[in-house]
């Protein structure tokens, strides 16, 4: 191993004069040279960037994956550079165990027939979060960590540098003001009226020496001091040009932002589709449930009824037109999806529309009569925003 003492020895002394000038500093015994107030300004922006970007990762790494223990199994596998295995969310391990019960119950039972369509409808609500997570984490987490991992390391060794260069160069203004000093009182002393002692010829020779040392430390000290100055003005420049960059960085996290939003919106869009359609499927399961009783309670009802139903229509079915229950509540409401009736008790609906909807004793909590001119029928409750 190649070991430099002497490099050893001047890094060793460079770091002790920067650290003596540091301390100064800080106790008001020496100048410090203050920065460009554009520079300093933008890297108390850098600053804010780091830290806010810190807050907004964290927090959406919580967000995304509320369990710490999953966060540092993920952050270890993101350490190793391999990949993560693919892990079941929580929605799709209820689906399975509901499928598992229904399998243990009977799917041809209510009960099991009823966990099958919510375990399954579970398993798309997990399937869907597994998707929103995936690409959250590569259209928003991945760009910030790039930027606390990548550029804003960049930035802060620049940074370190720029500090470094800045105690060279206060450190060269005080040794120069010193030798200046030094020069000034030994020609003061040189310009005194001589005595005795001085007037002899070894002591003018000795002071003419001193003289000329001086004056060349105060020329090795301005020669320190311009090149001391060069060096910080460029990495002044250098600094000042990576903390500009700051500006795309934002852009850039905008973009991330707005792909993170629209992942949001589309993940819980899908759940609330899903959730229509799976309250779609229970109650077409509830109606076929209590569709027998419907038919026996009609069987024993008044034959008067049975007469009066229209040509072609089943015995002891009424339509809705023929159902004359007191009306409660009768408002308007905005349809918000379109839908198709499954039967001719229901009212097809179309999106945007207006209809006047009421609510009949008896009638199940999630649904209301609608009316649209002359047609009339059930409409879901869910399918409707209800105008004041």
């Amino acid at each position: 191993m190649d070991f430099n003492v002497k490099k050893l020895a001047s890094d060793a002394g460079v770091f002790f004069t920067r650290a003596v000038q540091f301390t100064e500093e800080k106790l008001g015994q020496a100048e410090k040279t203050e920065l460009d107030p554009h520079l300093d300004n933008l890297i108390s922006r850098g600053d804010s960037t780091k830290n806010w970007t810190e807050k907004i990762l964290r927090q959406t790494e919580v967000l995304l994956q509320p369990n710490p223990s999953a966060r540092i199994e993920e952050f270890i596998y993101d350490k190793l550079d391999k990949k993560l295995p693919s892990r079941t969310t929580n929605a799709e391990l209820l689906g399975q165990h509901m499928l598992e019960a229904a399998a243990d119950f009977g799917p041809e039972t209510p009960y099991g027939s009823t966990l099958i369509t919510v375990g399954e409808y579970q398993k798309r609500l997990g399937s869907a979060e597994r998707e929103f997570l995936q690409t959250s984490a590569a259209n928003f987490l991945c760009p910030l960590r790039n930027f606390l991992e990548g550029d804003w390391r960049t930035i802060s060794k620049e940074r370190r540098i720029l500090e470094n260069r800045r105690l060279d160069l206060d450190i060269c203004k005080a040794r120069l003001k010193k030798a200046k000093q030094a020069e000034a009182k030994a020609a003061v002393r040189r310009d005194a009226a001589p005595d005795f002692q001085e007037t002899r010829p070894r002591n003018y020779v000795l002071s003419a020496s001193a003289s000329a040392l001086l004056s060349e430390e105060v020329d090795k000290a301005e020669h320190e001091l311009r090149v001391a100055q060069t060096e910080f003005d460029r990495q002044a420049e250098v600094t000042r040009l990576l903390l500009e960059g700051i500006s795309s960085t934002h852009l850039n996290h905008l973009r991330c932002l707005q792909d993170f939003a629209e992942a949001q919106a589309t993940y819980y869009a899908q759940c609330h589709h899903y959730m229509q359609d799976l309250q779609r499927e229970l109650s077409r399961s509830a109606n076929a449930v209590g569709a027998p009783h419907s038919s026996s309670a009609a069987a024993v009802g008044p034959p008067a009824a049975t007469a009066a139903a229209a040509p072609g229509q089943k015995p002891g079915t009424l339509s809705m037109e023929q159902v004359q229950l007191p009306v409660t509540g009768a408002r308007k409401a905005k349809v918000l999806y379109d839908y198709d009736a499954h039967d001719g008790s229901e009212l097809s609906l179309l999106a945007d529309e207006l209809i006047t909807v009421y609510t009949v004793p008896g009638l199940d909590p999630d649904w209301l009569v609608g009316e649209r001119g002359n047609d009339k029928g059930k409409v879901p409750v869910t399918y409707l925003e209800l105008l004041s």
